[in-house]
């Protein structure tokens, strides 16, 4: 799996709202359209008013790269380039291992990997 993690900074709270509504429907396109697509979501952060928090989980390499060549990640892109990202941080992460936080009991894990 891959995850990719982003933030994307508008020069105001209106600009980031604005982004928002405008990819909204992209964002459901991205996730019913794209196979191996399993979560995409640009966010409002709760804690800037100015930053969108973006969060992607794809299930392997070949679904990330089909990914940058489909149509919703060019109407992606012309979306917020026409609001104006004064900013932008972002990074892919390739997880080879992966659980639920939670035990069997519904209790935070003690032992994250180091016993697989």
């Amino acid at each position: 799996m891959i995850i990719v993690s982003a933030t994307l900074n508008f020069e105001t709270k209106e600009q980031r709202d604005r982004a928002i509504e405008i990819t909204a429907d992209i964002q459901l396109a991205t996730r019913e359209e794209e196979e191996g697509c399993i979560s995409y979501c640009f966010a409002a952060d709760p804690c800037d008013d100015n930053r969108i928090q973006v969060y992607e989980l794809w299930k392997d390499e070949d679904s990330l790269v089909a990914h940058f060549k489909h149509h919703t990640y060019a109407a992606m892109v012309e979306a917020l380039n026409s609001i104006g990202i004064r900013d932008t941080e972002n990074q892919m992460y390739l997880i080879d291992k992966h659980k639920p936080v939670y035990d069997e009991d519904g209790n935070p894990r003690e032992v994250l990997f180091a016993n697989d």
